[in-house]
């Protein structure tokens, strides 16, 4: 508990602006651009939803098109038959189960088709402002690696980082995260030698 004290505060430190990189205009445009993010990048997605919100940004216009057209729109972002589907059946839901509006809590988040636990904590914790922590690979990565929430899946570490960072910190920590995986503990080559966390980091401590 004392070192991912230090970890947090540290993080804070070198992110303090830490944000989403996913540009939306409202709820309903983060839940598409998220459920794009899924193994892509947020420079790829946003490229994307530029030009797929410019006519289909609620999920009524949304479902004005086929399957096979939204693919067209979003092939870049891979994975776009599923990624496709998911966007319509949520959309779908959205607008039979609650009126054309994106849900504000997590348990309903969770109830829509193709809204996953992750894309539903990223649209809680950024669209509402509720405390949730979403595990994408750089946050199962960098938490595995500096010991602060160990786990074999990402479900396992959300509630290992849970237990270990005061809730009104989840969403924060989140991003922190996000960024040290993105600009310090890349995936491949981690920058070990410049982290000015390494002193507290169970992978750097197993590794000299």
């Amino acid at each position: 508990m004392e070192n991912t004290r230090k970890i947090l505060d540290e993080l804070a430190n070198l992110y303090p602006s830490a944000q989403p990189a996913l540009q939306f205009k409202s709820q309903y445009e983060l839940l598409v651009a998220v459920i794009l993010s899924a193994q892509c990048t947020d420079e790829r997605v946003n490229k994307v939803t530029a030009v797929l919100f410019e006519k289909y940004n609620t999920p009524e216009k949304m479902l004005t098109l086929t399957q096979e057209e939204l693919e067209k729109y979003i092939f870049s972002c891979g994975f776009y038959h599923n990624k496709a589907a998911h966007i319509l059946s949520a959309s779908r839901d959205i607008v039979e189960k609650f009126g054309g509006e994106v849900p504000p809590t997590l348990e309903q988040l969770k109830t829509l088709a193709g809204v996953g636990r992750k894309t539903a904590n990223v649209v809680y914790a950024v669209g509402f402002g509720g405390d949730a922590i979403a595990v994408d690979t750089h946050v199962f990565r960098v938490s595995n690696r500096l010991g602060i929430a160990e786990g074999k899946t990402p479900d396992k570490v959300e509630d290992a980082l849970c237990a270990v960072i005061p809730k009104e910190l989840w969403s924060k920590a989140h991003h922190y995260l996000i960024y040290h995986g993105r600009q310090v503990c890349h995936s491949q080559k981690p920058d070990c030698v410049n982290c000015t966390l390494k002193a507290y980091c169970k992978f750097y401590s197993s590794h000299v």
